[in-house]
This record gives structure tokens, C-alpha cells and sequence, in this order.
């Protein structure tokens, strides 16, 4: 009778015992998608809560789920930002503009608190000087150009150095682009390396150390000629994934 009680108490030690295969299953687990960050979107395609425009009175607005920028003559560059600030992120935005004005998405981006100068390089990369006046947006913007150019998706320091990275001679890049059409942006910002996409084609991969971190914009670009003004730039499924 105590023999078989002896083994009884055995077999439950042993049945209760953590299994060393269960436990070597939970040490070398996989990371889920949790652990890097989920996917939240940044409109919630009713109304411009968690934005608010800055740089000019401009007239952004929502309509069948799609942000929309009117321009409007005399209107320097406006921008519609987000609230919260990023660092580092991938972003992902579709995007649709008419011909006669080019705009941008802009990241890591903020306002000087001062009158500032700096180095600048042009659409014709000629090298010189600007001054920014205080209250001026700035940081990185990855350009939007239904133009000839062809610059979709090259990367621009507005309000700053300008052209950092354009699309010279870089043929699919430029191609990925459709006028008139619904076109969708990737952006991948992570410390000082950044990458861009158009329409799944890599446009730009280069480094930079200038910002770290700061609000997301749409720009809506300033109408100074006749063809410019009532020009309509949309957006839409604004998504962000924090890393």
C-alpha cells in the first residue's frame, strides 16, 4: 500500500513539472509585430482631427474621405501637420495632384523660432544662400513633381538646404509616377538613413544627420501664377508605423 502511494506521487511530480521543450518553445519565440510597433493611421477620413495648418490661411479640407489642398492666389506655402511628433517610422500615403503645381510630404519637420539663413540648392542645383523667416516651416520633404522633371519622390530639405538627393537620371524612378492619377508613397526614416518609394519603386536611399525627429506635413504649394491658382492636391490613407 505505501509502494503504491510512493509511485502515485512520482508520476504527479512528474506530470506537473514544466516541460523542457515548452520551455526552450517560449525562449526562442519569434518577435510579433507588437514588439516593433502597429500600424495606426493618421486621418481618420471625416474631419482634420490630430492636424492643424500652418504657415498661412490655407484651405484644406475633407471630402469622400480624401484630404484635400485648394490653392489660392497670393498664398505662400502652407502646411497641414500633424499634431504629434515622429522619428523614426515608416510612412505610407497615397496621394493624387493636378499639373500646374507640385507639392510634398514633409517629416521630421518643425518652425524656426527665429529669422534664419541658410545654404540652399535649386531646382537648376545652383548653390546659394536663403533666409527663412521666423515661424517658417522646415525639414525633410519628399517632393511630389507632375512636372517634365520627373522629381517624385526625390528628397528636399524645405525651408532649408534644398535639393539633398534629386532624381537626375535615374529613369524607372522617375517613370513610377502617374499623372493625374492615385499614386502611393513609402517612407522609411530610421536615425540618419532614409529611403523612398513611388508606386513600389525605390526613388532615393541616402543619409542625413540634420533632424531627428518632428511633425509630419502635407504641403499645399503657394499659387503666384495665373495657372496655379484653384489647383487641388489629395491625400488618403495616411498610415505610420513607429520603429
Amino acid at each position: 500500500m505505501i509502494f503504491r502511494i510512493i509511485i502515485v506521487f512520482i508520476v504527479c511530480l512528474w506530470g506537473c513539472a514544466p516541460s523542457p521543450n515548452n520551455s526552450d518553445e517560449v525562449a526562442t519565440e519569434e518577435p510579433t509585430a507588437t514588439s516593433s510597433g502597429e500600424w495606426q493611421s493618421l486621418f481618420n477620413g471625416n474631419d482634420l482631427t490630430g492636424w492643424e495648418v500652418l504657415g498661412g490661411d490655407a484651405n484644406f479640407y475633407v471630402e469622400d474621405g480624401m484630404i484635400v489642398g485648394l490653392t489660392e492666389k497670393d498664398l505662400p506655402n502652407c502646411f497641414l501637420a500633424t499634431q504629434n511628433e515622429y522619428g523614426d517610422f515608416i510612412l505610407e500615403i497615397d496621394f493624387k495632384i493636378d499639373s500646374a503645381i507640385n507639392s510634398g510630404v514633409q517629416i521630421r519637420s518643425a518652425t524656426y523660432e527665429q529669422d534664419t539663413t541658410t545654404s540652399y540648392i535649386n531646382g537648376k542645383l545652383e548653390e546659394g544662400t536663403r533666409d527663412w523667416e521666423a515661424g517658417r516651416v522646415y525639414g525633410y520633404q519628399i517632393e511630389i513633381d507632375p512636372s517634365d522633371r520627373a522629381w517624385t519622390g526625390g528628397f528636399y530639405e524645405e525651408g532649408g538646404r534644398g535639393w539633398l538627393t534629386p532624381l537626375v537620371d535615374q529613369n524607372e524612378a522617375q517613370a513610377a509616377f502617374k499623372p493625374g492619377d492615385w499614386n502611393h508613397f513609402k517612407i522609411h526614416a530610421e536615425g540618419n538613413r532614409f529611403k523612398t518609394w513611388v508606386n513600389g519603386v525605390e526613388a532615393v536611399q541616402t543619409t542625413d544627420d540634420q533632424h531627428k525627429s518632428g511633425f509630419i506635413a502635407l504641403q499645399l504649394h503657394g499659387a503666384w501664377k495665373e495657372e496655379q491658382v484653384g489647383q487641388k492636391v489629395y491625400y488618403r490613407n495616411i498610415r505610420i508605423k513607429e520603429l
